[in-house]
């Protein structure tokens, strides 16, 4: 029996194919037309619908990249279920390196939107109406800002069973529990019976390669969890996700010249020094010290600071040399681990 075809915007893409498509946005002030693209591929077999979606923010281009090795994996060629991948959501920031859209608003502050409302709740309402509420699962890529660097990380609810085993499946260094933000996708997403992870990874308008590789690898593993593709068989054993319940920024106590002596992924123990501040002349000096033991998930890059700048993001965690220990195994084998890897992909 046939599989139905796929339903979307007003048009239908036939079982076992692929197509692009463009669901209209309006016009920008000068009558260019815009549009939100979406790649579907709908398997010949049933299963799970699925929604990749990047550039919420639009400098955050790593999760483009992302999305387009994705299209090219081998895996998806039998791929069961229907996979609807948005690299660009946020075209109007995207277009102008920005994180914002035109109004000045955060479009992951202003889900789930309406018809009738601001730019950006405008563009959450039609996101959430044709991808979202279409969808059993979905994975939106982040980055930190510009300027600010994440280890790769997902952000999720630990105490839902279904995306604890998502989040575990995906396989990023850390997880680390997320309580849901007003006006962000992944709580409407979850309001409307849908489950969400949160890949944070990199820095905003960089490329990063680990990071990317993460991503891909972790997207397909997700996949792999819920049937929806076959990976090569490997005998290697998997290291697990490092997971935190909680984390905190560390700010700068006065402006100057910043060192940091850590990065994303080491381990700190509390009140370990792991940074200092100095004025230009270097005749006065400020230590950055841990308040607790955890892993560095996200990171400053300006060594110009300002007091109360944020420095490190620190996850919190039991044993931190441990922890360490598994972060960096972890990043290792996901280095390695031909699990995914074809020509399409790296």
């Amino acid at each position: 029996m046939t599989r139905a075809p796929f339903e979307i915007a007003g048009l239908t893409i036939a079982a076992g194919t692929r197509q692009t498509i463009d669901i209209p946005l309006g016009s920008l002030s000068n009558h260019t037309p815009m549009t939100l693209p979406v790649h579907i591929i709908h398997g010949r077999r049933d299963g799970p619908v699925m929604f990749v979606s990047a550039a919420v923010h639009g400098d955050e281009v790593l999760g483009v990249e992302i999305i387009r090795r994705v299209m090219g994996a081998s895996a998806l060629r039998a791929m069961r279920g229907t996979l609807m991948l948005i690299p660009i959501v946020n075209a109007y920031g995207f277009i102008s390196h920005t994180r914002y859209l035109p109004d000045r608003r955060d479009l992951n502050r202003s889900f789930p939107g309406g018809p009738n409302g601001s730019l950006a709740g405008r563009l959450a309402h039609i996101f959430m109406t044709e991808i979202v509420k279409r969808s059993k699962v979905g994975i939106d890529l982040h980055t930190g800002a510009v300027h600010r660097v994440n280890l790769p990380q997902i952000r999720t609810d630990i105490e839902k069973g279904a995306c604890h085993d998502l989040a575990q499946a995906f396989g990023a260094p850390v997880i680390l529990h997320s309580n849901l933000r007003d006006g962000s996708l992944r709580e409407s997403a979850q309001q409307a019976g849908v489950d969400v992870l949160l890949y944070e990874a990199g820095e905003g308008l960089r490329f990063d390669e680990f990071a990317i590789r993460a991503g891909v690898k972790g997207i397909l593993a997700v996949m792999q969890h819920l049937g929806m593709i076959t990976a090569k068989s490997s005998k290697a054993v998997r290291v697990k996700s490092v997971i935190s319940r909680s984390s905190h920024w560390l700010r700068a106590p006065v402006s100057g010249i910043f060192r940091a002596t850590k990065t994303i992924g080491d381990s700190v123990e509390a009140d370990e020094a792991i940074g200092a501040i100095a004025d230009p002349f270097g005749e006065t000096e400020a230590y950055i010290e841990a308040k607790s033991a955890g892993i560095i998930i996200g990171k400053t890059n300006i060594p110009v600071v300002n007091e109360g700048d944020a420095l490190f993001h620190v996850a919190k965690v039991f044993n931190a040399e441990k922890a360490g220990d598994r972060v960096g195994a972890l990043e290792q084998q996901l280095d390695e681990d031909p699990l995914f890897d074809d020509a399409g992909v790296v």
